[in-house]
């Protein structure tokens, strides 16, 4: 990994952000646990859990977690961050397994250990970030024509899964969700490190705020996030929560990646090596957590594996099954 000052910022932060995203599912599962046994279980429409002070810590650990990984996208490439978001599914197995004594076999741990090894390939060989000294550079990189044609690509394909599959095919194929959420998604986490580029240029003192780009950037990441959040919801509605999870991480960073690739050239100073090694990277960490989520009920007894969810990622339900449920 280059060993700049960003890039060693953005890599603690993206970090930090999977260690409270992670255990914020775990404290507001005990949240959860605790409001069933007090009152109506939040599954059949109870808010108890409204006056549990960990559920009330695990949201605000989940809150400190989206701001850290904000953060970490306007001091490291997004290639770097992305993927160890996986690091918040190992977090929380692993909690899990001690807290919530919901056992983590033997694959989940070889999940785990495919996830570390990746994330660790990955910030060893990332590239560096690109100096960027007003809001106006990120304008124009966002408009070269290479990153519009990728726009086009997306605002044609996501027009086409809204208006002509979702009605026919979204209650049946998950990939129609899911795609639309992944797409967006991309141009999402470009929004989202211009406007953190700006924020940090600002505290920096140089005001961003002043350029109408820096609102721009606003107004787009509200509105991909606005959309990405509706179809994701869903998605997760109408589908196996343990399937979503592991196939829209796998879509969402490929996108994403793809897109930073595209719009901050992040690959242009690097050789082949470099970049097959980063890709090895990534399709290790992809392979640890779809071991994770894929194998998640080994172990169980037949009517825990029917009736088990995903009550760590959804909280209306409080139910403790015996394996990880990240």
């Amino acid at each position: 990994m280059g060993t700049t000052h960003d890039n060693v910022v953005g890599l603690v932060l993206a970090v930090s952000s999977s260690v409270f995203i992670g255990s914020s599912f775990i404290v507001k599962k005990m949240g959860l646990i605790k409001a069933a046994s007090n009152g109506k279980r939040a599954a059949t429409g109870g808010h108890s859990y409204l006056f549990e002070p960990f559920w009330w810590l695990g949201m605000i650990s989940m809150i400190g977690g989206e701001i850290a990984n904000f953060a970490a996208y306007a001091f490291a490439p997004a290639i770097l961050v992305t993927p160890l978001g996986a690091l918040s599914i190992i977090f929380s197995s692993v909690l899990a397994h001690f807290i919530l004594k919901e056992r983590l076999h033997i694959f989940g741990v070889l999940g785990c250990a495919l996830c570390m090894v990746g994330s660790t390939t990955i910030v060893l060989h990332a590239p560096h970030e690109k100096d960027i000294h007003s809001v106006k550079e990120v304008w124009e990189l966002a408009t070269e024509p290479g990153f519009l044609v990728y726009i086009c690509v997306v605002a044609v394909a996501v027009c086409v899964l809204i208006f002509r599959f979702v009605k026919s095919h979204g209650q049946k194929n998950m990939m129609v969700y899911i795609g639309i959420c992944s797409l967006i998604g991309s141009i999402t986490v470009m929004g989202v490190k211009a406007v953190g580029i700006a924020l940090k240029l600002t505290f920096e003192g140089m005001n961003q705020f002043i350029f109408f780009e820096t609102w721009l950037f606003t107004v787009v990441v509200i509105g991909c996030c606005l959309t990405q959040i509706n179809y994701l919801n869903k998605a997760l509605d109408t589908f196996n929560t343990a399937v979503v999870s592991p196939v829209y991480y796998v879509m969402f960073t490929s996108f994403t990646i793809v897109a930073s690739v595209i719009m901050f050239k992040e690959w242009a100073k690097q050789d082949a090596s470099q970049i097959a090694t980063e890709l090895c990277g990534f399709v290790t960490i992809l392979s640890g957590t779809f071991l994770l989520h894929r194998t998640k009920d080994m172990g169980n007894r037949p009517s825990e594996v029917h009736s088990s969810s995903d009550p760590l990622q959804c909280p209306d339900n409080t139910k403790t099954p015996q394996t990880s449920e990240i």
